[in-house]
């Protein structure tokens, strides 16, 4: 494969290894161990002077063609798999956050992502601020003399604000901070953070890189060398290592991406201008729409508006689980990403652990509901969500 193939050829044949029966399906290695050749290749393998695999907590076949296929795609140095989403949040946290230490992140992330900052890393003397980070001077005031990451998610979960990439590269880099960014609505295939100047991008692989709502999986993309080894290093010592069989799933269902999530968003944009224009819906916000508040950097920023949707119901809390009981196409489940349409309220469900006041301040509603976009016919998509408005 040349190394100027198109974003399809990458994700039929990146990554690949060579194995002994010249397999056109990456193997599964289902091992916890590797036999050393001997002594001295055991010695090797341990001083890092091989690149033989040990122990499958440490590294393994399945893993590694994974791990090379996501960071090629991402354009970064290398990749590091992991058990879930997040882990890959908790050891890029783990890698970088110590006592006295601070970070600065969107305020309408991930509650996970949040919720483990304030309850958890707080007990070690780190400290969490959560901004809009949308707004860059927002995001300048934060920061302080003891601040090393800037964590962002764009488009954000589940508000869909967008934050500029580049724009915060440069002020966490001229402040010696890294940037963070949560690639997970987008994929590769529509974002390349890194490329806009970021120096980590993490993903819940469950969500579009799968796409079958049949793995929980995450992956870290370190842009250097030396951000890799470090979180390695971490991943390795921790032990959120990602199963072999996991692995395999996840390559099998990567190498659709494209295909999936070109429909999923001619959809997405379909719906969204039927929300748009219905009378029980407040507001919309998708990338896709002139209405959104960073409508044109969307356009700069991303090559496809995606497939995620939030709007919110003018009858409010109680019109949206009216909603959530009347749908019968769109499954009602937390998640994102599958080939499936799932719709969730946020408020109560994905962010029930933020309290309040945060997620009043961050726009997370109680009118707000979540759409995950799928593949289905958009016809159907559209009466059903109808139907399930006409109720509210």
């Amino acid at each position: 494969m040349r190394k100027d193939s198109g974003f399809d050829t990458k994700l039929i044949h990146g990554g690949q290894r060579p194995d002994a029966l010249r397999s056109v399906t990456p193997p599964i290695y289902q091992t916890s161990t590797f036999a050393f050749r001997n002594a001295q290749d055991g010695a090797d393998c341990f001083a890092g002077e091989s690149d033989g695999f040990i122990y499958t907590r440490l590294g393994n076949p399945t893993t590694r063609v994974l791990e090379d296929l996501v960071a090629l795609l991402e354009g970064g140095f290398g990749g590091i798999a992991v058990a879930s989403g997040m882990a890959a949040v908790t050891t890029v946290y783990m890698s970088y956050l110590g006592a006295g230490s601070h970070i600065v992140s969107t305020e309408a992330v991930y509650g996970a992502s949040r919720s483990v900052l304030e309850k958890h890393f707080s007990r070690f003397g780190v400290e969490a601020s959560f901004v809009d980070t949308s707004n860059l001077e927002a995001v300048k005031a934060a920061l302080r003399p003891n601040t090393k990451l800037l964590y962002i998610e764009t488009p954000a979960n589940p508000t869909i604000s967008i934050t500029d990439i580049a724009a915060c590269a440069e002020i966490a880099h001229q402040r010696g901070i890294l940037l963070v960014v949560d690639n997970t609505f987008c994929s590769p295939y529509l974002q390349k953070p890194l490329e806009l100047g970021a120096d980590i991008v993490l993903h819940s692989i469950t969500k579009f890189i799968n796409g079958h709502a049949d793995v929980v999986g995450g992956v870290i993309v370190a842009k250097t060398d030396a951000d890799h080894c470090r979180m390695y290093n971490v991943m390795t010592s921790m032990g959120p290592s990602m199963d072999p069989h996991q692995a395999f799933l996840v390559i099998r269902g990567l190498k659709t991406l494209s295909l999936r999530l070109e429909r999923a968003q001619a959809n997405a944009q379909k719906i969204a201008d039927f929300l748009e224009k219905h009378p029980r819906v407040a507001w919309v916000r998708y990338p896709g729409l002139a209405s959104h508040p960073q409508f044109e950097l969307a356009q700069r920023q991303q090559s496809g508006p995606g497939a995620m949707i939030s709007f919110g119901l003018k009858g409010g809390l109680k019109a949206g689980k009216v909603m959530m009981d009347s749908v019968q196409l769109a499954v009602l489940a937390v998640s994102l990403g599958g080939v499936e349409t799932l719709i969730q309220h946020p408020a109560s469900m994905t962010h029930a652990k933020v309290s309040a006041d945060a997620k009043l301040k961050a726009g997370i509603t109680d009118d707000l509901v979540r759409l995950s976009v799928g593949i289905e016919n958009v016809d159907d998509l559209i009466a059903d969500l109808d139907q399930a408005l006409s109720r509210c």
